[in-house]
Formats: C-alpha cells, sequence, structure tokens
C-alpha cells in the first residue's frame, strides 16, 4: 500500500499488521519539468510529466516493493491525492483503470479495513481536473514569473491564478485604509434616576423622530451631530426636561450553533481563538488525521481536514448526541439531530465536515499523548462538533424606550440589556470572551442586564453629557478574514487556502504585524503591474470561475483541455500586449536565464549576440546626511547581500559601518547604542544594536518600562520580561540561540567589515554563551559530543525512503531529530546510529540503480 506521508503509514501498518507493507511517496513523485513548460499547448495541452529529482530513490524503492505483489494505493481523498495515485500506478507500470484505489476520510481501523475490502480504480475524472488546474497555473505562471522578474529586475517573483488575487485583496484594503477620511461625530449618553435608588443608563436614540447618525450606514435622513458646540447645546436642552418610560419590550432571543468545521472555518477559528496562522493550523491538524499513538493503538483522532462540506455521518451524529447527554445533561441534548447543509452552491460534498473520529476521546482523555499545540486543536475541534449537536443558546433582551414629558416629546433615548437565561451550546463551545473575536457560531458578550423597569414610570435625568467619536476605517486582513473573503469571492479551494498565504510571505509580497498581513511596496507594485497588464488574470470573477469549470471537469461534464483554453486564450491575448525588453546590441527581445551562479538577461540571439546583464541592478550608494564618526566623511546608505547597511563613503580608507533599521528610539542596555528594528529575510521582525560590536539581540519588542530589579528594559512578552541574564527576574528562553543569533548577525553583516566572515560568527557563538553566563566551547570541548545538540541531517528527503529498513527505537530517534526535537543522550546516539545505516543504505541503492 503506497500512502503520501511516513506518519501516515506508520499508523496504517500498525492497524493492517504483517500482511501488508505500508510505504510513503513523500507526496508528489511526477509533475512537469522544473526548467521547462512541459506542456505542449498545440496538441490539447498535453503535459509532460518527469520524476522529480529528489522522489527518484523513491521510486525506485516502491518498485522493488511492488515487485510480484498487489498494489494498492491510498493517497488522500482529494485531487491532489488522486492525482499522485495515478502517477504511481503510472510509475509502478499498474493499469490506472484497475481495483487500486483506496479511499477513506478517517485513519481507523475499522474504517482503513473496510477501504481496503472495496478499491476502486483511479478516478479519472479527478485526475484531468488536477491536471487541468496544474496545466493552467503553469501556462500562467511560466508567462508571468519571467515577466515579473524583468520588470522588477528582483529575483524569485512569481505570479499565480490564486495568489494574485490574494495579494490584490490585500493591497486593495491597505488603499482603502490609506484614503479613509476619518469623520468626526457626536453622540448624547444620560444616567436617569428611576426612584429607589435605581439607575439607567440610555443614549439618545432620536430627536423629533429623526434618528441620530452613530458613525454606520447611510446619513441621508439622520441627525449627524458634527461638531461639539451642536453637540453640548443639544445635551444642554435635553438635561433640562423630564422623561417617562414610554416602552418596556422584553423578547426572548435565540441563537443557534454554527456548524461543525470545513477547513475555511476551522482556519478562521484557530487563528481568532488560538492565534495560529492557516499553515500551522493545517500541519497540527495533518498530524492528527494521519496518527496519533494511544493506549489501544495508532489512531487518527480527527477526519480529512481538507473540505468544505458540513456534511457528518448518521453514526458519527448519533455518537455526538451520546456524549452531549452524558457530558452535560439531556437538557443540551435537541429533540432531534442537527443536520448541516452548505449556504454555497457548488460545494464539493464527498468529504464530511472536520470532526473527531471518535467523539467518546474527549481532549483530556488523551491530552498525555499530544503535544500542547495539536491539544487546543483537538479540543477546538471537539467542541466545535459537539457543540453542534446541542440545543440553542436563549436570551431575554430588554429595550425599554425614555421620552420627555412635553405635549409633542422631542428627545427619546433608548436602553438595552439581555441576559443569559439558557447556555446551550455556548456550554461546549464558549462565549466570545474566550475566544480571539466574533466569528461563525461564537457569541460576543451579552450586553448588562437592565433593572427592573416600569411602563410609565418617571426618570429623572441625572447626567446628559456628550460624547465625540470617529468613523473608523476598515481592519487590515487577518488570516481568519482573508481565507473568509477568499471562500466567499470562490478564490481557490480548501488546499490552497495556507499555502497562498505562505507563499505571499516568502516572495516578500507581504509581512505580518502582530496577527494581521500587510502588503509590502513589493507586494503593492506587483499588483498594480498585473491589474494594469492582466486585469483578467487577477480579476475575482477569473479564478472563481476556473474554480467552477473545473468542479465541472470533475463530475465529467467538460473535458479538461476545453476548460484551460477558455481561459488561456485571453490570456495570451494581454500577454501579446506587453512591451518587450529589447537587446541593446541587436534589438531582439531580452528573456531571462538561468546559470549555475543563478538567474540573468540574455538575448534571445544566442548565440549570434552574446549580450547579457545582470538581473538585479546594483543600487548607488545613498547619503544620510550624517557624518562619519571616525573620520568626518559623509555617511552613505549601501545595498548589501543581506540588505542595507550604513558605511562611510571614504571606504577602504575608513572601515566604519553600522547596521541599517528603523529607530525604535530605545537606547541598547549594554553598550548604550541605538536598538533598531530589523527583518530577517522572511520578514520576522527582530531588534539588534547599530553597533556591530555589540550582541544584543531580541525577537521581542522593547518596553517603555524597565526591570524593577535591574534597570534593563523590558521585551514585549506577556506582560512584559527582563532580557538581562545577570538578573534574578530574567527568562533563559528569552536568549535567542547561537544559531538564531548568528544568523540575524550574518543578515545584517555588511560588505567590507572589518572582521571576516569565520570571525563574526565565532564572536556571535561567543557572545550568545556569554550571554547566557557561560564560557564559550571551544577546542576539542567544542567538537565534542556535550558541545550541542546533533543538527537535522540536511539529506532528509533522500533518507526517509529506508526508513522501514530500521528497527523501531532507531527510526524513533531518527525522525525525532528530523523533526528539530531534543534528544537524551542516548537518543542522541540512536539517531546518529541510524543515519549512518540509512546513508550506508542510500549508497547501496545508487549502485544498485546503476548496475547492469
Amino acid at each position: 500500500m503506497v500512502v503520501e506521508s511516513p506518519a501516515k503509514a506508520r499508523s496504517i501498518q500498525k492497524m493492517l499488521g504483517p500482511g501488508y507493507e505500508v510505504r510513503a511517496s513523500l507526496g508528489h513523485v511526477a509533475d512537469l519539468p522544473e526548467r521547462e513548460l512541459g506542456v505542449d499547448a498545440e496538441r490539447d495541452f498535453a503535459p509532460t510529466y518527469e520524476v522529480k529529482k529528489d522522489k527518484k530513490p523513491v521510486v525506485e524503492a516502491l518498485r522493488q516493493a511492488a515487485k510480484g505483489k498487489r498494489l494498492l494505493i491510498a493517497t488522500d481523498p482529494d485531487r491532489e491525492g488522486e492525482a499522485i495515485g495515478w502517477h504511481v500506478a503510472r510509475l509502478l507500470g499498474r493499469d490506472p483503470g484497475e481495483p487500486l484505489r483506496v479511499e477513506f476520510h478517517e485513519i481507523t481501523p475499522k474504517v482503513v479495513r473496510q477501504a481496503v475490502e472495496r478499491p476502486r480504480p483511479i478516478d479519472q475524472n479527478l485526475v484531468d481536473a488536477q491536471q487541468a488546474r496544474r496545466v493552467l497555473d503553469r501556462l500562467l505562471g511560466y508567462n508571468l514569473s519571467p515577466l515579473l522578474s524583468l520588470e522588477f529586475r528582483k529575483r524569485a517573483l512569481s505570479a499565480g491564478r490564486v495568489q494574485s488575487v490574494a495579494l490584490r485583496l490585500l493591497v486593495e484594503r491597505e488603499e482603502e485604509i490609506e484614503a479613509f477620511q476619518r469623520e468626526e461625530y457626536w453622540t448624547l449618553e444620560g444616567v436617569f434616576a428611576l426612584g429607589q435608588d435605581k439607575a439607567l443608563a440610555a443614549s439618545l436614540h432620536e430627536v423629533e423622530g429623526k434618528r441620530l447618525w452613530t458613525g454606520q450606514g447611510e446619513k441621508e435622513g439622520k441627525l449627524h451631530l458634527a461638531h461639539e458646540a451642536q453637540a453640548k447645546a443639544l445635551a444642554e436642552e435635553a438635561r433640562g426636561r423630564a422623561y417617562r418610560v414610554v416602552q418596556v419590550e422584553t423578547k426572548e432571543r435565540r441563537k443557534s450553533p454554527p456548524p461543525p468545521f470545513t477547513t475555511s472555518t476551522l482556519q478562521q477559528a484557530a487563528s481568532s481563538r488560538l492565534g495560529y496562522t492557516a499553515a500551522r493550523t493545517m500541519r497540527i491538524a495533518q498530524r492528527l488525521y494521519e496518527g496519533v499513538d494511544l493506549p489501544e493503538g495508532t489512531v487518527g483522532l480527527i477526519t480529512y481536514m481538507r473540505t468544505d462540506s458540513v456534511r457528518v455521518s448518521p453514526e458519527a451524529l448519533q455518537a455526538a448526541r451520546e456524549v452531549v447527554q452524558k457530558l452535560f445533561g439531556p437538557e443540551y441534548l435537541p429533540e432531534g439531530p442537527r443536520v448541516y447543509r452548505n449556504r454555497k452552491e457548488g460545494v464539493q460534498d464527498a468529504h464530511e465536515a472536520i470532526r473527531p473520529t471518535d467523539v467518546r476521546r474527549t481532549p483530556e482523555g488523551v491530552r498525555r499523548y499530544l503535544s500542547e499545540e495539536e491539544y487546543r486543536l483537538y479540543d477546538l475541534i471537539w467542541r466545535r462538533f459537539i457543540a453542534s449537536q446541542m440545543r440553542d443558546a436563549l436570551y431575554e433582551q430588554t429595550v425599554v424606550l425614555l421620552q420627555d414629558e412635553g405635549a409633542k416629546p422631542r428627545f427619546t433615548f433608548r436602553a438595552s440589556g439581555s441576559v443569559l437565561r439558557f447556555e446551550g451550546y455556548l456550554k461546549a463551545w464558549g462565549r466570545g470572551d474566550e475566544g480571539g473575536g466574533p466569528q461563525e457560531g461564537q457569541e460576543g458578550e451579552a450586553e448588562p442586564p437592565l433593572p427592573p423597569v416600569a411602563e410609565g414610570a418617571r426618570a429623572e435625568p441625572v447626567e446628559v453629557r456628550a460624547q465625540q467619536r470617529f468613523t473608523e476605517p476598515p481592519p487590515r486582513y487577518t488570516d481568519a478574514t482573508l481565507v473568509k473573503t477568499m471562500e466567499e469571492l470562490s478564490i481557490g479551494r480548501p488546499s490552497t487556502y495556507a499555502p497562498t498565504l505562505e507563499t505571499l510571505e516568502k516572495r516578500g509580497y507581504a509581512v505580518r504585524k502582530g496577527r494581521t498581513l500587510l502588503p509590502t511596496p513589493l507586494g503593492r507594485q506587483v499588483t498594480r503591474y498585473l491589474k494594469e497588464r492582466f486585469p483578467q488574470v487577477v480579476a475575482y470573477e477569473f479564478t472563481a470561475r476556473m474554480e467552477d469549470r473545473l468542479d465541472q471537469v470533475e463530475e465529467g461534464k467538460a473535458p479538461w483541455p476545453q476548460v484551460v483554453w477558455e481561459f488561456y486564450e485571453p490570456f495570451l491575448g494581454e500577454l501579446s500586449q506587453v512591451p518587450k525588453k529589447t537587446c541593446p546590441r541587436c534589438g531582439r527581445p531580452l528573456e531571462l536565464k538561468v546559470s549555475r551562479y543563478g538567474q540573468f538577461l540574455g538575448c534571445t540571439g544566442y548565440p549570434e549576440c552574446t549580450y547579457t546583464e545582470p538581473l538585479e541592478r546594483k543600487k548607488e550608494a545613498e547619503p544620510i546626511g550624517e557624518a562619519c564618526p571616525k573620520c568626518g566623511k559623509p555617511l552613505v546608505r549601501k545595498e548589501g547581500r543581506y540588505g542595507s547597511f550604513i558605511a562611510c563613503s571614504g571606504y577602504p580608507e575608513c572601515d566604519y559601518t553600522r547596521d541599517d533599521g528603523e529607530p525604535t528610539g530605545h537606547a541598547c542596555p549594554k553598550c548604550g547604542g541605538q536598538v533598531l528594528k530589523k527583518r530577517s529575510r522572511r520578514g520576522k521582525p527582530y531588534y539588534k544594536c547599530e553597533n556591530n560590536a555589540c550582541d544584543f539581540l531580541s525577537f521581542y519588542p522593547l518596553l517603555d518600562r524597565t526591570c524593577p530589579s535591574c534597570g534593563w528594559p523590558l521585551v514585549g512578552k506577556g506582560e512584559g520580561a527582563c532580557m538581562n541574564p545577570a538578573c534574578p527576574a530574567h527568562d533563559p528562553k528569552l536568549i535567542p540561540s547561537p544559531k538564531a543569533s548568528t544568523r540575524a548577525a550574518s543578515r545584517s553583516e555588511p560588505p567590507g567589515a572589518s572582521a571576516s566572515k569565520g570571525g563574526r560568527r565565532s564572536r556571535g557563538r561567543a557572545a550568545s554563551a556569554s550571554s547566557r553566563g557561560v564560557p564559550a566551547p571551544t577546542g576539542a570541548k567544542a567538537r565534542g559530543q556535550g558541545a550541542s545538540p546533533p543538527k537535522p541531517p540536511r539529506d532528509w528527503e533522500e533518507l526517509r525512503p529506508f526508513l522501514n529498513e530500521l528497527a523501531l527505537e532507531e527510526r524513533r530517534a531518527v525522525e525525532a531529530l528530523a523533526l528539530g526535537e531534543p534528544l537524551a543522550p542516548e537518543g542522541a546516539r540512536l539517531a546518529q546510529r541510524a543515519l549512518f545505516k540509512l546513508r550506508m543504505r542510500k549508497g547501496r541503492a545508487k549502485k544498485e540503480a546503476v548496475a547492469p
């Protein structure tokens, strides 16, 4: 049996026993060529597939293992998994039309054994839908990405059907925020005495029947208090009148539970409640799906995590009802099971919603077998599923209206409050204060209850005051809100949300600020260029329409080459209008080329014309208006390998340099220099002293408060933490590891600095060691086994196909090493021994592959 991941292989191997050999393909084994288009547009977009370089040993190992045996393919139950299975079948010489495909949506012994008994052929419609997506994305990306690199003279730029539209959302939201004109408005807040020491807080609702505008919705027909004088005059007038309660309305309000999770809503809830990014959420969910070692054996705790359906099997519904009755009582159980339907059309209903495989496994019951992040996500999934089968929450909402007692009332004040009468599903799912912000199915705080009020009662104004307010711009996107918007606009599918957000960060198009996503200047430029030159590609409806057509291919209603042509033809029209950059020697177009030294621009007339030029133009040194403290010459900003830095214009006579970054206004607690805010290659902020000789480094921002024990500035971890290793209040986790410290230092190291690379790294290690209060290791001791834990192997992907040949203890140790987990000395020795065996086996496999 071939599955995708080693963790899944181990889980299923234990369930099926010795009669089966379960191997992992480690994801895709074949794809379009790396450096060629690989698509023949003249022959119905026929793709050319080749085995990926790093997967050749994997494929060879699978061939050897499958010789003379029955083959089952149990890749993930979606389009991508079907396509991987199709490639595996072809590469192993099997007919995809044979019954060899096994599909299951939860990894439990019962479901896996049932699936093995009912194999089916590879579904060619699913394969074709994935093939159409891959081919169109290759056609667009292969043509657009070089254009972007040519236009912006920068390496590693990319564009895509989904990522470019997601970037457009970020850019347009930021433009909305920048263009937003803050508008002033005033409200009137009153406090009224009702007698017997009762007071009622109420807000001005209407003036002579005209509703007061409170910053939302249309202003037309409403009273807009735009100035302080107008508001205070109205407050003075309202304060001098007598009032009476004219209406008390009490009604019951029901709040229904949300449906079980889909991929989108899981990512939204994990972002809001747990602060997890979409990518982190999916990585944890993958582990929960693939299997966890429990006393009763290895079992997947949740169903398949890439789905847009809210459907749940009848057996799971019945199990949930039994758990609700047992844990919460019969009063929380509705009369019948709740059945949810997708509101949106075009939803693929092949998978169930994301739910626990066995709802009787409570989060607390399995906590000891899970990491903290696995426990928290499983707890979220379990509670959501349980809550979906519980009764409505019941609120009693009261609205009170007060009017002045004149013959023709002028002022109407309104007060509202609510009381939670029955928790219902909130008992399991929790209230808004336990989450991270309002979201689907999450009730905010109940309004404060009102005191008992009788209709007709007199109310004396104790205070009426004017409150100044301002309209707020739209909020920036977070992972949760961006995924929600993408889903609403039908941009992408469940499997694409997390990779899309990761790509935006990786390409430098977006950065994170807390939980929010901001487009970078490069992201804005790319979006502006694509909107101008390729308006159809970044149009929201283009991607949405494409997803609908792919669904039709999956259902067998449309041939995939026709669908690709529908979207490729208009793209070709836009591409033909883009002006070409020409060779200054012969006038032929320039193109992006790749050599062993990287990307460059070359003439398409090669070899007749050999003109080339570097892709990235070197920026000229920019004066910053400061004098060098060493020699007095002007300082300039230069671009180096690791970004910008400040240097003396008199180099090489004067070698003064310092880091360049955003000043934070804080003085370095070690040397008194200025602390700068810098960003790593991945866009993560860190804080470093501007003096290269100083080793102060923090991954948390410095606060305005100082440590009461030692006077160092506190950093923003929790409510404030001290980084001073000599302080009794110091948190050792705040000191960056030697590896992280060296990496951050090397990124800020300018060319021409006085120290060599090796010297800089040595100082980085020594500084990190001294900041912990221990001497830096030297000589044989530094190289010995106790100096540092063994590092994860760089050739791990090439070694993984041979894991099954190791003893169980060795396999666990080397997998823990590859994941970067801390190892005890005995575990480290086991891991090193296992690595040696794996590399020997890899060498033998290479020799066998080339043997005649």
